[in-house]
Parts: C-alpha cells; sequence; structure tokens
C-alpha cells in the first residue's frame, strides 16, 4: 500500500499524485499534486519545468 504525504496547508488530507500527457503523448508521471480535502484545495503543478502554487486544478477543456 503506498502512502502519501500530508498536506502542509490544512494538515487533514493528503496530497495525491495526478498524471498527464504531454504534447508528444508521452506519460508525464505525478504532473500535480493536489489535497484530498475538498475544503481545503492546496495543490502544486510542473508546467514545462515550472512548479505553480494555487492554481485551480479541473477538467482540461478539449
Amino acid at each position: 500500500m503506498e502512502t502519501f504525504p500530508m498536506c502542509s496547508k490544512c494538515g487533514k488530507g493528503v496530497l495525491l499524485p495526478l498524471s498527464d500527457y504531454g504534447r508528444d503523448g508521452a506519460p508525464i508521471t505525478y504532473k500535480a499534486w493536489v489535497c484530498s480535502s475538498p475544503t481545503c484545495g492546496y495543490n502544486l503543478r510542473i508546467d514545462n519545468g515550472e512548479i505553480s502554487l494555487g492554481r485551480t486544478v479541473g477538467p482540461s477543456a478539449k
């Protein structure tokens, strides 16, 4: 069983990893981490090598 880190913002939820696919279809493992607590909203993302904190995470528009 995997364990995930506790959220440092709320201390109640755990950070859950999200994966994605790059422009060429290559998998990007753990592109984003989001807090499991719906009321917290803490997240961090990696985009083009830059780390973003607190951006809204939602479904992509395709």
